[in-house]
């Protein structure tokens, strides 16, 4: 969000399903950030299939949490794939890449923490831009426009 970002949140358990979706990024992220940012609060997440489970959408409704109307398989306009690229590009960046599953996840926590706050807010203010060039071009596949941020 806007100035801020939670922790990154890795799943522990295997697969992420609808069970762990609202148990783990639901009920502790998103229903905490409603609460506090009150009706001006919309929620976007992608089209995977743990967020569109049935009890994803009643966990949802009765926080009265209204869900960003989004088009499927638009990883153009999602700013979260801009901030997964920039990860990967830290990661593969290091001078020793990590090895293991938790040299791994140490180095996603730290990267993630490194990650200029400005790119965040970027990439959210860029969502205007994004979605005129995509109505432009009729829905068709948009460049990701990467902002000019160092990293």
């Amino acid at each position: 969000m806007l100035g801020s970002r939670t922790d990154l949140h890795i799943f522990d358990a295997g697969s992420v399903n609808g069970t762990h979706y609202c148990n783990e990024i639901l009920l502790p992220y998103v229903r905490l950030f409603r609460g506090a940012m009150g009706l001006q609060f919309l929620f976007m997440d992608d089209d995977a299939p743990c967020p569109r489970t049935v009890a994803a959408e009643q966990l949802l409704e009765s926080g009265d949490i209204e869900r960003m109307d989004w088009p499927a398989r638009s990883p153009d306009l999602n700013p979260i794939e801009l901030l997964w690229d920039f990860l990967f590009r830290r990661l593969a960046a290091r001078t020793l890449p990590p090895v293991t599953i938790r040299e791994l996840r140490l180095a996603l926590q730290d990267e993630w923490a490194a990650m200029p706050q400005q790119l965040i807010d970027t990439l959210i203010f860029s969502m205007g831009r994004r979605c005129e060039t995509c109505l432009a071009v009729r829905g068709n596949h948009i460049p990701y426009l990467r902002p000019d941020v160092s990293c």
